[in-house]
């Protein structure tokens, strides 16, 4: 047998195999035949999470919660923790706000916010005074949820702060006076996330200054565990000499993975230093989580019913009923 370009064709032997078209796969397989829910990487069975519950309503605080999301090291997950606890609450039925403190503007960018250089935001707020209520933004996906964005112009902060009177507290000022006028036109904020750079420069004192709680996110690896007594050592220091009802309130542990002894051994040793912060649910590594930032979205929004997005919403409800059960005061 002979090809049409005149080279001898291969000759495929019959193996007495049906021939299968593309066209006539059925539903729920691969065109390869492998059977639905499985994986052929890794011939793991996939199963779907289960969806979150609809209509959930987490109970209000007795006052506004001002929490400060800090750990001056990098990449362990606070601005991802700050915005989807932030989302899950909103979704909740709480009024929340997220004060964006990092001039890298993640916050804003995963709350759908324009932050471009030049945008009104928080530099404005904490350097030039202007109130939070002429820069703050509702977020266009979760209705309860608005945003004091950061551009790029907040890196010159810590600079522009050094010549300013009263330079730790300018945040707390403008907050007190935000937080007064929501109350007064019967909008009480119940949440305030400050989502702080990854340092322990003015940025994040004003934060400390600002903030009655600290929420900690503790990446499940060891380097993350080092930076964490400067970090204590740094808020003892504020709450002596400038804002006495600062404490930790609550940490998150992130990137969990429970195939990993380092992950286990991680969360055992920071549960055993504090017990009574750490709380029960640990995040997962989660590609989810990662992706939706690129889509201007949280996880609570992109796939809530994935295992980070539910992940959240455990956590939201844990300092929810921490707060009641305290009277408020977790």
């Amino acid at each position: 047998m002979v090809s049409d370009g005149g080279q001898p064709a291969t000759v495929v032997p019959d193996l007495g195999w049906p021939e299968r078209r593309r066209d006539d796969v059925p539903r729920g397989t691969s065109p390869i035949g492998w059977p639905a829910g499985i994986d052929p990487t890794g011939r793991m069975p996939a199963v779907d999470p289960p969806a979150p519950p609809a209509g959930l309503t987490l109970p209000a605080p007795d006052r506004t919660r001002v929490v400060a999301v800090t750990n001056q090291k990098g990449g362990v997950g606070k601005t991802t923790t700050a915005v989807n606890v932030a989302a899950a609450l909103a979704q909740g039925g709480r009024r929340v706000l997220v004060v964006d403190l990092d001039p890298q503007g993640n916050a804003s960018t995963a709350l759908s916010i324009e932050h471009a250089e030049g945008t009104p935001g928080v530099y404005e707020v904490i350097v030039g005074g202007a109130a939070i209520s002429d820069v703050v933004r509702a977020s266009p996906e979760i209705e309860g949820l608005s945003v004091v964005p950061a551009s790029i112009d907040l890196a010159g902060a810590e600079v522009d702060l050094v010549s300013l009177v009263a330079r730790e507290s300018r945040l707390n000022r403008a907050l007190t006076a935000y937080l007064a006028e929501q109350e007064d036109s019967d909008q009480r904020v119940d949440y305030v996330f400050v989502d702080c750079p990854p340092s322990l420069g003015l940025l994040t004192v004003n934060a400390l200054v600002a903030g009655k709680e600290i929420l900690i996110p503790i990446q499940c690896e060891y380097y993350a565990l080092e930076g964490v007594g400067q970090l204590l050592r740094t808020v003892d220091m504020v709450r002596t000499h400038l804002n006495p009802d600062l404490r930790v309130s609550t940490i998150v542990l992130t990137m969990h993975d429970a195939r990993t002894r380092l992950s286990s051994g991680v969360a055992d040793e920071v549960r055993a230093h504090f017990p009574d912060q750490v709380l029960r649910t640990a995040i997962p590594r989660s590609v989810r989580i990662s992706e939706a930032p690129s889509y201007g979205q949280t996880v609570m929004t992109y796939d809530a019913s994935s295992s980070g997005a539910l992940s959240y919403l455990e956590v939201a409800r844990e300092m929810a009923a921490r707060g009641v059960t305290a009277g408020g005061t977790p």
